[in-house]
């Protein structure tokens, strides 16, 4: 391939792949001289220069004028080891400045002397460069667009396609790329399959050598935020607001609501007519519980709320500081307001940042009489 050719085929694949030119010409310069100095046993200080409009290559050989050589000098390690310290510049490419004066009689310290060594043969070395230094850049245009793409992504829902699995995690078809999704990032007890489309939170972006590390997840509590994000127009449009949202993943979430319009119910919107709404997102939960909570800015209400689906609480704040209350509830609630293994309690707890007690008039009637 001569020179033309070379720029021919370089600016079509500039174009193609939205790659910087200079960027390229820079990359194959570096990648020359070292290739230069690897099959040319050269141990000077080599530039190459690659002529932007005719693509000529050419090889410079240079010294650096110096007024003494710099032989590099002596350290000594914290362990007490004398340790040699390289010059700045390699010692075959210095001379002195007398010598070099005999050349150049105005030169000074600090200039070069440089000299062409372009070997005959150098177009070879070039051609195999080139198409290495080329790939390298495009692997790298690839992996930043991908990036550029992707990097906004974080907290959204994604829809992919499941490509593969190991044996710790599924592999997502995002288009341009592939997710990870943990199996321990499953809704539990959910089945997949190979080949179908998937619904999945994006947790983290992060660059890497190897590309765009995109991590996702079916079990994070953004999850469930961005399905009723996708199924409540309302949510979008801003007439209901989500306060906060909760989740044991495959057990239960409690999500928190309130209507900025008060024409709108905004648990009712999110139920949908005949539970149509809910039903969409129930199904993508696998059948995970979702209690639907109505926010209140008055926190013994809110709590009670939160307690869904215990009915008749009382509630009282017993430190309003320290953010405790006290939910009380009559035998029949009980169980319903601490849930399966404390999971209903919790939520609220988490959903209202109140640490709540739960007790029944009986159980305060008992501790009042011991008390006394």
């Amino acid at each position: 391939m001569n020179a033309k050719e070379f720029l021919k085929a370089l600016d079509h694949i500039v174009e193609e792949k939205n790659i910087s030119r200079d960027v390229v010409l820079e990359a194959m310069e570096l990648a020359l001289a070292t290739a230069y100095k690897k099959n040319f046993d050269s141990k000077t200080n080599v530039r190459v220069d690659i002529n932007r409009d005719t693509g000529e290559i050419k090889v410079y050989s240079y010294l650096v004028v110096v007024d003494e050589y710099d032989e590099g000098s002596e350290s000594v390690d914290e362990n007490g080891n004398i340790v040699h310290i390289p010059p700045a510049i390699n010692e075959d490419a210095q001379i002195l400045l007398e010598d070099a004066q005999e050349i150049v009689p105005d030169i000074k310290v600090g200039e070069t002397i440089e000299k062409e060594v372009t070997p005959k043969d150098f177009g070879r070395v070039a051609t195999s460069t080139a198409k290495q230094v080329i790939n390298q850049k495009i692997r790298e245009a690839e992996r930043n667009s991908i990036m550029e793409e992707f990097q906004d992504k974080e907290g959204e829902m994604l829809v992919g396609l499941l490509a593969m699995e190991d044996s710790k995690n599924y592999y997502v078809d995002l288009g341009r790329t592939r997710g990870i999704l943990p199996k321990s990032e499953m809704i539990p007890d959910e089945n997949v399959k190979m080949g179908s489309s998937i619904k999945v939170y994006v947790t983290k972006v992060e660059a890497t050598t190897k590309g765009p590390l995109i991590l996702l997840s079916r079990k994070h509590y953004g999850f469930v935020r961005r399905l009723f994000e996708t199924e409540i127009p309302e949510l979008v449009d801003g007439s209901i607001m989500l306060y906060a949202c909760v989740r044991e993943a495959g057990i239960r979430s409690k999500v928190a609501v309130y209507s900025t319009n008060e024409k709108i119910d905004p648990i009712g919107a999110c139920i949908g007519e005949r539970g149509s709404r809910i039903a969409n997102i129930l199904k993508e939960l696998n059948g995970e519980r979702v209690d639907l909570v109505l926010y209140s800015e008055n926190p013994e209400e809110f709590i009670k709320n939160a307690l869904n689906p215990a009915k008749d609480v009382i509630v009282n704040i017993t430190d309003p500081i320290k953010k405790e209350a006290l939910a009380i509830v009559n035998d029949d609630n009980l169980s319903l307001a601490i849930g399966k293994k404390g999971s209903n309690i919790k939520l609220a707890s988490r959903l209202t940042k109140y640490k709540i007690e739960v007790k029944t008039l009986a159980q305060i009637n008992e501790e009042g009489n011991k008390e006394s």
